[in-house]
């Protein structure tokens, strides 16, 4: 799929004109796996999987992903030496693999502190394709024996993982729900069987940011849009939910970009300045309110999402040095997914990791809002060097100097 793009007087891209429905991104399903049948459960799930992306499709939605995310995985690992976990988790992704879904494991230290979970979570992503996560924040606060433990995996990830991707599929999370259908952070506590969607709908704000350079002419035109658009899709969900008997529990409404179609780009087309410049806040927190006011089943995060490396005006804003950790951090204070996919220097220090991630988890705490934060520090790279990552889902950016 093309987007052309033209050049404002002050050299901006614009953003997407194509008139065109936005992508599900992801249909998640939430299994609470058991050792002894999780090839059956997986297959159950995947049976649910594909009659919604039949679906979709038939409805004019196309579907990029199904996953299958589960409860945490120490729940179903118990018991398990780290080879033996290892063993089952090499499996299972083998079996993902086979049968095209991206899976996800849910967090680690949900409820705890245990040193010998984090072990296990260190070698089973760096040693195979899964997602997870690790909770740093919940409703008893800040646990800042978590924050540490985070930043020194995404370090060992980043020293021994090939060019550091293994921290393409973790998370530091906070304060995120269950039956949060974007990863790394998605699991779940209950029985299963429930599913949720995930949109890809920069497209759709930038067409409608672009009506208008009045913020309520702006914000009505994006709420009639994305508004449609979600009803539809949940109308498709709840299709599902009778058909299969799998719980439909909501759209996660964040407008996900890919690359070309970018949110970095639908907010520049608004303001008519660089992301990261006056007026940005005022953007975010245009597309906070109407995401927050659609009268559909709400999921996840359902705020502003900034992945630094999967959006080209946004990795061209961070290689410029016009977004920072800091501006990303403050957009997250008004709606958003937190600091993801942030490229780091290599050399970064377990120290300065543990600082970014408290930041973030210090913020969602404090306004009791889902955040989280995906690390992407790159062994061998210093600042002023660009990022070489040879994946379908990242852009690459020049590295800034840390604060």
């Amino acid at each position: 799929m093309l987007f052309l793009f033209a050049a404002l007087v002050c050299v901006l891209p614009l953003p997407a004109a194509a008139a065109e429905k936005p992508k599900v991104r992801a249909v998640t399903a939430f299994v609470r796996i058991e050792r002894a049948h999780y090839r059956e459960q997986v297959q159950e799930a995947l049976v649910m999987l594909r009659k919604a992306k039949a679906a979709y499709e038939e409805a004019g939605y196309e579907v990029q992903s199904l996953r299958v995310a589960t409860q945490p995985f120490l729940e179903y690992t118990r018991g398990l030496s780290t080879q033996e976990a290892l063993a089952f988790f090499r499996e299972y992704d083998a079996l993902a693999q086979k049968e095209d879904f991206a899976p996800a494991i849910g967090p680690v230290w949900l409820n705890g502190d245990d040193p010998r979970e984090v072990e296990f979570l260190r070698e089973i992503l760096l040693h195979t394709n899964l997602n997870a996560s690790l909770t740093v924040a919940g409703e008893d606060g800040v646990r800042w024996k978590a924050v540490r433990a985070a930043a020194e995996l995404i370090q060992h990830w980043s020293e021994n993982s090939p060019g550091g991707i293994a921290n393409f599929n973790f998370a530091a999370t906070a304060m995120v729900p269950p039956h949060t259908p974007f990863f790394p952070g998605a699991y779940h506590t209950g029985e299963g069987k429930k599913f949720a969607v995930a949109l890809q709908s920069a497209n759709v704000v930038a067409e409608s940011l672009a009506s208008s350079t009045d913020p309520q002419k702006a914000r009505d035109a994006l709420a009639a849009a994305l508004g449609a658009h979600a009803k539809a899709i949940e109308e498709v969900a709840q299709r599902v939910a009778k058909d299969t008997g799998w719980e439909y529990v909501g759209i996660d409404l964040s407008p996900a970009p890919l690359k070309d179609i970018s949110i970095g780009g639908a907010i520049e087309g608004f303001t008519g300045a660089k992301f990261g410049s006056s007026g940005t806040m005022t953007g975010a927190t245009l597309i906070t309110g109407v995401l927050r006011e659609l009268p559909v089943k709400h999921a996840g995060y359902s705020g502003l999402m900034v992945p630094v490396l999967e959006d080209s005006v946004l990795a061209e804003r961070w290689s410029e040095g016009t977004l920072t950790l800091d501006a990303l951090l403050a957009y997250s204070a008004v709606c958003g997914t937190g600091i993801d996919t942030v490229p780091l220097p290599g050399d970064i220090t377990v120290e300065q990791l543990e600082r970014i991630i408290g930041d973030m988890a210090s913020l969602a705490f404090r306004l009791r809002k889902p955040l989280s934060a995906r690390l992407m520090p790159v062994k061998g790279k210093k600042a002023g060097d660009r990022t070489e990552f040879n994946d379908p889902f990242l852009v690459n950016a020049v590295l800034q100097p840390l604060p």
